[in-house]
């Protein structure tokens, strides 16, 4: 397994709150606009799943398939030729302080290791950035 893991970004809410929002992605797609969407497109958003469009992949799904709340939301990708597993880690400092960290494990071979390296790194920063700058006081 490939590990991928973002910097801590620091969020100005509660854990509560924040797992609050990020534990029904149906709330994402009031903030659409806020999430990094280079190279995606075709977003849905049900209460324990996103799907989008990526080229030239096609259409992916992570699926919510564990919730410890307050602290931690871990997806599992469908539709992808190789297993790729994503964690949403809070860790709650104070009522206006919450840690953010996204972790993405993949198994790939070197070759697609090799070519996909890039982007996901980026993609990874570009997702915590994102959801740290989500106003989650206006949901």
């Amino acid at each position: 397994m490939t590990e991928y893991v973002s910097e801590v970004k620091q969020i100005p809410h509660g854990d509560a709150t924040v797992f609050g929002v990020l534990s029904n992605l149906r709330n994402l797609e009031q903030v659409r606009e806020w999430l990094p969407m280079d190279g995606m497109g075709g977003f849905t958003f049900d209460d324990d799943a996103v799907s989008f469009r990526v080229d030239p992949v096609g259409e992916v799904t992570f699926r919510v398939v564990e919730r410890q709340p307050n602290k931690l939301l871990k997806f599992q990708a469908e539709r992808l030729p190789l297993p790729v597993y994503l964690w949403v880690q809070l860790a709650g400092k104070s009522e206006t302080d919450t840690r953010l960290r996204v972790t993405v494990r993949a198994e790939m071979n070197p070759l697609i290791k090799g070519m996909v390296d890039k982007p996901l790194r980026e993609a990874l920063e570009k997702l915590s950035d994102g959801l740290s700058k989500l106003p989650y006081d206006r949901f």
